[in-house]
Parts: structure tokens; C-alpha cells; sequence
């Protein structure tokens, strides 16, 4: 049970954030947990949204977000987030098993995408103070300005979603899954 209240409908959500969560509605088919807790502040709502809208038309692929998603949520020990991004990642990025246990391990079976996840992964353990070679390591692998940034990006919008479900218990609405701490 959340520690906070988490709106049972959009229309039980404050007035200013029933927009913002009819269009999550459209987009999702539902109206998760993190979604109507946040609600509670339309300014927070509004804000993560139009991060998350923006990044997803960055230059990164959708695997790939999903990829640091599931390494965030791991290293910063989200269960509502791992298990919403093992699930998309299975069923919008097609992502194999293999694959998500080695993102949540902070790893990638693909090459590029692993320096990427490895970064993420670092980013998040060090608080962003990472050396020079591993964004020199993230430039050789060929990844652009924009997408280190937009890496650095979804580390923080990651973090934003774990600080909220961990610090307000928000209560999962996907399948479970176990964490690789157990």
C-alpha cells in the first residue's frame, strides 16, 4: 500500500492533472500506479511527462532506453520499476530475458548498447561523477554528443521514477519480479 494517496481514477486525480492522465489513458490503454501517484502535484506530472515525451524523440533507440531503464532501476533498487520496465522492455523494445538480466546487471549482450548500459550504470552509482574515460569510452563506441547527454538524460528521469516509488511505496501494477539482490 502506497503512503500516499494514488488516485483510483484519472477523474479522482486533481483537476489539473485529469489531462495529462486521459492522455497517458490514450497512449497506454491504462492509467499505472506511478502515473496517478505523481498526479498528486500536476506540476511533478506535467514535468516528468514532458521529459519523457522529449527524450523519447531523442536520438537513442527505444531498446536502448530501455536498456538503462532496467540498469537504474536495478542499481537503485526500484521494484515498481523493474518491474514495468521488464515488462516493456519485453513487450514494446522486444527485448530477450537475457538481455534485461544483463541490463539489470548493468550490461548488455549487444556491444554498443553495452558501453551505454555500462555508463548508465555508472552514472547512477556515482551520483554522475564519472571520469573522462568513460565518456571517452561512450564517444569510441560511437555514440554522439547528443545521445551522452540524452544517456545522462535518462539516468536522471530513471532516478526521478525510483526516488518516487521508493520513497512513496507506490504499489506495483505489473507482474512482480524478483530482485537480482535476492
Amino acid at each position: 500500500m502506497s503512503r500516499i494517496s494514488t488516485p483510483p481514477t484519472p477523474n479522482d486525480a486533481p483537476k489539473a492533472s485529469q489531462g495529462f492522465l486521459d492522455t497517458v489513458q490514450k497512449q497506454l490503454g491504462s492509467v499505472p500506479n506511478l502515473f496517478r501517484i505523481i498526479s498528486n502535484s500536476p506540476a511533478a506530472l506535467e514535468g516528468y511527462l514532458t521529459l519523457n515525451r522529449a527524450l523519447s524523440s531523442g536520438d537513442l533507440n527505444p531498446a536502448t532506453r530501455e536498456r538503462i531503464a532496467l540498469a537504474v532501476a536495478e542499481t537503485n533498487g526500484c521494484g515498481y520499476c523493474i518491474a514495468a520496465h521488464t515488462y516493456l522492455g519485453k513487450n514494446l523494445a522486444q527485448l530477450s530475458d537475457d538481455e534485461m538480466m544483463a541490463n539489470r546487471a548493468g550490461r548488455s549482450t549487444d556491444a554498443k548498447a553495452d558501453v551505454a548500459v555500462r555508463f548508465a550504470a555508472e552514472i547512477a552509482q556515482k551520483r554522475g561523477k564519472v571520469p573522462i574515460n568513460s565518456i571517452e569510452a561512450v564517444k569510441t563506441a560511437g555514440y554522439s554528443d547528443a545521445e551522452i547527454v540524452e544517456i545522462v538524460a535518462h539516468v536522471a528521469l530513471n532516478t526521478l521514477t525510483n526516488y518516487v516509488n521508493e520513497a512513496l511505496g507506490t504499489e506495483i501494477d505489473f507482474p512482480q519480479v524478483e530482485s537480482l539482490a535476492a
